[in-house]
């Protein structure tokens, strides 16, 4: 039985599985949102979490630590920095998946995994715009 069997293998070693994910969670911080399918942005979800929780604290140990999962240097300085002070208020939830249907050639569940402050394209300016038109 698989019973309380957490992790996501997402047909990959777990080298492999730890790496993309990483990447993932690196092109997050970096880009602000990250346009996948819903299993990898499930998995990734998990680690950004986490890796804020770290960047939270603030400590030489815990920016070690970011850095022994990430890999990269320029996200970790980013993540402590920037990324973790706008949640400083916040326990939890940091992030927000948005489905946006299925990929046409093998119709995969796309989403697109962004940070839950982000500023999106306010819609309303945007009809507004067209309307004026």
């Amino acid at each position: 039985m698989r019973h309380r069997k957490k992790t996501v293998k997402l047909g990959r070693t777990s080298a492999h599985r730890n790496e993309l994910l990483a990447n993932l969670v690196c092109a997050l911080i970096d880009n602000k949102r990250i346009k996948t399918t819903l299993p990898k942005a499930k998995a990734a979800r998990s680690l950004a979490e986490k890796m804020v929780t770290l960047g939270k604290k603030g400590s030489l140990a815990a920016r070690r630590q970011a850095l022994s999962t990430l890999k990269q240097e320029g996200s970790v300085k980013e993540l402590f920095d920037a990324v973790a002070p706008r949640f400083s208020s916040r326990n939890g939830g940091y992030t927000r998946i948005v489905k946006l249907g299925r990929r046409i050639s093998d119709s995969s569940e796309m989403v697109l995994l962004e940070w839950v402050d982000a500023v999106a394209a306010p819609v309303a300016e945007v009809a507004e715009e067209a309307a004026a038109e």
